[in-house]
């Protein structure tokens, strides 16, 4: 089955689809992360322990690191910050984050087209995937930032 036959899957069925046994925690990082996208491991911790109570840090990370080999799960490590996970593994789709709060958006290929950039010079390389992150302001920091600019001018 491809990535994109997976994605409409339950969690339950993806994980058998790929021949990983189901358990509560990889079902829980499973559902945790389709409601919860571009989430640390900290922060999909957290939420798994609300639905099962006791799970080991450990047991977090075995399993995203699990789905993330299994490509039920895409890690993305944006420079400076720690990784992300999210169950958008079907496409090969690009991030933009913001500078202030670390929000984290999807947004579609560049050309539409794996691997959506091309270098000049592959060096040989058969390519598969760019990975793109755009920085900026998400919409709410632009307005605060433009808000404080904006009294700091006037106080001045």
């Amino acid at each position: 089955m491809n990535d994109q036959g997976l994605a409409r899957l339950e969690p339950r069925d993806q994980l058998r689809a790929v021949g990983m046994r189901v358990t509560a925690p990889r079902l829980a990082v499973l559902d945790w992360l389709s409601n919860h996208p571009h989430s640390t491991a900290e922060a999909i911790a957290a939420g798994v322990r609300e639905r099962l109570d006791s799970v080991s840090t450990q047991a977090i990370y075995d399993v995203l690191n699990a789905c993330t080999r299994a490509k039920l799960l895409r890690r993305i490590e944006p420079a400076g910050h720690p990784a992300r996970f999210e169950t958008r593994t079907a496409d090969n789709h690009h991030h933009l984050v913001c500078r202030m709060c670390d929000r984290t958006e999807d947004v579609d290929c560049v050309v539409g087209f794996a691997p959506c950039l091309e270098p000049s010079n592959a060096l040989g390389f058969i390519l598969d995937e760019a990975e793109v992150v755009f920085w900026g302001l998400c919409p709410v920091c632009a307005g605060r930032s433009q808000s404080t600019n904006h009294h700091i001018e006037e106080s001045v």
